[in-house]
C-alpha cells in the first residue's frame, strides 16, 4: 500500500516520475500558481450571497473560469505553465478524490437504513445502465462521453465525472461537456424539487431520501432539502453521502469492465495470440474507501478532519480550473446537442422514475 500511495502522489498519469524533473521545472510551479490563483477567485465567488443561493459550487465556477481563461489568455502563457496545469488535472484530481472520503462515515449508512441503501443502489445502477443504452444506441455518442455523463448523473455530479476521467482516459472537452450537463440539470432539480414537494405525498424523511438519491451535486441536495425543513435536509445529505460512498466500488467495477473489453479488442486484432486481461485497479478509489474508514473510526480529531475536507475542496477546485484551461470551446461546440439530450433523459428518469422507485422501495421495505 505504501508503494501505491507513493506512486500515486509522485507520478503522473503515465506512471513516470515527476519528482526528479517536474518539481524543479518552472513550468510546473508557474502552472500551479496559475490554477491556484483562478481557484481562489472561484472559491471567493462561491461565497458571494447571490451565487450561494443558486447552489453553484466552487467546482462548477472553477471550470467555467478555467474555460474562459483557457480560450482567451492561456494560449499566451501555456508554454510556461503547461506542466503544472497538467499535474493539477491528473495527480491533484486523484488526491482530491481520495480526500473526499473524509466527508463520509460508515455510520451514515445506518442513518438511512436499508431503504436508503437499496434506493441508492437501484438509482445508481439503473441510471448508469440507462445512460449507456441511450448514449450508445439512441444518441450514438462515443463511449467516453456516455460514461462520464452517466457517472455524473448517477453518483455525485462533477466530482464523479472527474473521478471517472482517469479510468476511461477521456479528453478534457468531453469531461467539460459532462460537467456542464450536471450543472444544468442539477441546478434545475434544486429548484424543481421544493416546488413539487407539496404534490408528491411524501413525508419530510421520505422526501430527503428521494432528493438525496436522485439530485446530482451535494450542494444542490443541501439546497433542495433545506428549502423544506432541517429534517429533510439532514436525511437528504446522509442519503447523498451514502451515494457518494458508492463511487469507489463503481470505479473499480468500471475499471474491470474497461480492461476486459480492451483485452477482447486486443485479442480480436491480434489473431492467434492469447488474450491478456490485466485488471488495473484505480488505487485512488481504494484509498477513497480507506479515507472513509479512517473518518468512520474517528481516529483523527474533528478539527483536523474539517481542515482536510477544506483542503479537499481546494484541490478539486484547482483540478476543475486545470481541466477548464485545457478545454477548447470549439470541441464543446462540436459535441452538439446530443450530450445535453442524454443528460435531459437521465434527468427525467431521476425525477419521474426515481420518484416511482423511491415509493416502491419504501412500500416494499
Amino acid at each position: 500500500m505504501y508503494s501505491a500511495v507513493k506512486r500515486f502522489f509522485i507520478t503522473g498519469p503515465q506512471g513516470k516520475s515527476q519528482q526528479s524533473g517536474h518539481f524543479n521545472d518552472s513550468r510546473w510551479w508557474l502552472g500551479l500558481v496559475l490554477v491556484t490563483a483562478i481557484a481562489f477567485v472561484a472559491t471567493y465567488l462561491s461565497h458571494v450571497p447571490f451565487i450561494q443561493r443558486t447552489g453553484l459550487s466552487s467546482l462548477t465556477i472553477g471550470i467555467v473560469l478555467g474555460i474562459i481563461v483557457g480560450n482567451t489568455l492561456f494560449s499566451r502563457v501555456a508554454v510556461h505553465t503547461d506542466v503544472g496545469v497538467d499535474y493539477a488535472k491528473s495527480t491533484l484530481l486523484k488526491a482530491g478524490v481520495v480526500l473526499f472520503g473524509f466527508r463520509i462515515t460508515f455510520a451514515q449508512v445506518a442513518g438511512v437504513g436499508w431503504q436508503g441503501l437499496v434506493t441508492d443502489m437501484a438509482m445508481l445502477g439503473l441510471t448508469f445502465w440507462l445512460a449507456v443504452q441511450l448514449g450508445k444506441r439512441v444518441f450514438k455518442l462515443d463511449e467516453q462521453t456516455t460514461i462520464l455523463i452517466g457517472a455524473g448523473s448517477s453518483i455525485c455530479g462533477a466530482a464523479a465525472v472527474m473521478a471517472t476521467e482517469p479510468v476511461v482516459k477521456a479528453q478534457a472537452h468531453k469531461v467539460s461537456v459532462a460537467v456542464a450537463t450536471v450543472m444544468v440539470f442539477g441546478t434545475l432539480s434544486m429548484f424543481f424539487y421544493p416546488l413539487a414537494y407539496g404534490y408528491l405525498g411524501l413525508s419530510e424523511h421520505a422526501y430527503g431520501i428521494f432528493a438525496g438519491s436522485t439530485i446530482h451535486e451535494v450542494a444542490q441536495v443541501v439546497a433542495a432539502g433545506s428549502a423544506i425543513s432541517p429534517e429533510a435536509a439532514n436525511v437528504a445529505v446522509i442519503e447523498k453521502m451514502l451515494r457518494v460512498m458508492m463511487l469507489a466500488p463503481f470505479l473499480v467495477l468500471l475499471s474491470v469492465w474497461q480492461n476486459k473489453k480492451h483485452a477482447k479488442t486486443s485479442s480480436a486484432n491480434e489473431a492467434g495470440k492469447p488474450a491478456k486481461s490485466n485488471i488495473m485497479i484505480p488505487w485512488f478509489a481504494v484509498l477513497f474507501i480507506v479515507a472513509s474508514g479512517i473518518n468512520s473510526a474517528q481516529v483523527i480529531p474533528a478539527q483536523v478532519t474539517e481542515k482536510v475536507v477544506h483542503l479537499d475542496g481546494i484541490l478539486l477546485t484547482i483540478a476543475m480550473v486545470a481541466l477548464g484551461l485545457r478545454t477548447h470551446i470549439g470541441a464543446i461546440r462540436q459535441a452538439g446537442l446530443k450530450p445535453l439530450l442524454l443528460a435531459g433523459c437521465l434527468f427525467l428518469f431521476l425525477t419521474l422514475g426515481g420518484y416511482g422507485i423511491n415509493v416502491a422501495i419504501a412500500q416494499w421495505l
